[in-house]
């Protein structure tokens, strides 16, 4: 679920974005009671779900302290499938909103969809990003179907997912991922998005992990860990002003923070909780002897501020 929640992170998304659009919450470090249950700040599960038969959903999410190699963060997100009368439910949580029309796992009336209308149930983005990457565990239970990503940008109208005939005249770009057991691993994902139109005008984004690409899919108990959801934008689909800002970058095994630009600069570097655990003064670089994880990297040059991300394996 969403809400106006002015944490570090958040005010970074405001004030101090590392180039482009992020997701909220990507790490899923924030959560909020729903009913006497959790689900993560900017995201929703069956807790908040609509439709007709969303009095029949029950709670498949959690927050986990079970976090990706090298996180500088202490929770993930987990998603789990169950039974009911033999139909299986399969764990879900998206951007958007859930609606459960059917007690039919395959019925078109059950969908993710983006609530344009309401900021709690749509990620509103208006940059063009080159791929999502993100961390997950995936342990089926008993057998070797495959868990889904997939991340949808579309114009301003109320995609869902799976699409009807409507829905897909508003999508601008797909990115797809089925993956099988990750054998008790984390396993780091990188999709590209696919710009196959119809649509053009990027308005918002509708992100949904599932514990099995088929609606009604695998088993009982099938588990996805979920992490450090991330949008790439590569070089060539970022603006020239962009390419003029401060770059932070490691190198020397992660013991050297470099800076990319024309003059020196100050810098302030924070933790994903929000600590400042490092900064300078008039440097072209600096010792980075920190700890492995990821960090945000505050730039100043001539009194402008670039965020730059980091993350130290």
């Amino acid at each position: 679920m969403k809400r106006t929640l002015l944490t570090f992170s958040a005010i970074l998304s405001l004030t101090m974005s590392w180039g482009q659009t992020q997701i909220g919450n990507s790490g899923f470090e924030n959560w909020e009671t729903v009913s006497s249950d959790q689900e993560p700040v900017n995201w929703n599960s069956f807790l908040t779900a609509g439709g007709s038969y969303n009095w029949a959903a029950a709670n498949q999410i959690q927050s986990s302290a079970d976090v990706r190699p090298g996180s500088a963060g202490t929770a993930s997100c987990r998603i789990w499938s169950r039974s009911t009368f033999g139909i299986i439910a399969n764990g879900n949580v998206t951007t958007g909103k859930i609606n459960m029309g059917s007690t039919s796992p395959t019925n078109s009336s059950n969908y993710n969809y983006s609530v344009t209308a309401d900021a709690n149930f749509s990620e509103a983005i208006t940059d063009m990003p080159d791929s999502i990457v993100f961390w997950a565990k995936f342990t089926p239970n008993g057998h070797t179907q495959n868990a889904r990503m997939k991340a949808t940008l579309h114009d301003a109208y109320d995609y869902r997912d799976p699409e009807d005939a409507t829905s897909t005249n508003h999508v601008v770009a797909t990115a797809v991922k089925n993956y099988p057991s990750t054998n008790g691993n984390w396993t780091r994902f990188s999709v590209p998005f696919t710009y196959a139109g119809p649509a053009s005008t990027v308005a918002y984004i509708l992100v949904t992990f599932t514990t099995n690409e088929t609606a009604g899919g695998g088993a009982a108990d099938d588990e996805v860990l979920i992490d450090d959801v991330e949008l790439i934008y590569n070089p060539s689909s970022v603006t020239e002003n962009e390419l003029n800002e401060v770059v932070a970058f490691l190198s020397n095994g992660g013991t050297t923070l470099n800076f990319k630009s024309s003059e020196n600069v100050d810098f302030i570097v924070y933790d994903l909780a929000g600590n400042l655990v490092l900064s300078g003064e008039n440097v072209a670089k600096a010792d980075f002897n920190l700890p492995k994880g990821t960090y945000l990297v505050r730039s100043t040059v001539n009194g402008k501020i670039t965020t730059s991300k980091v993350v130290k394996y």
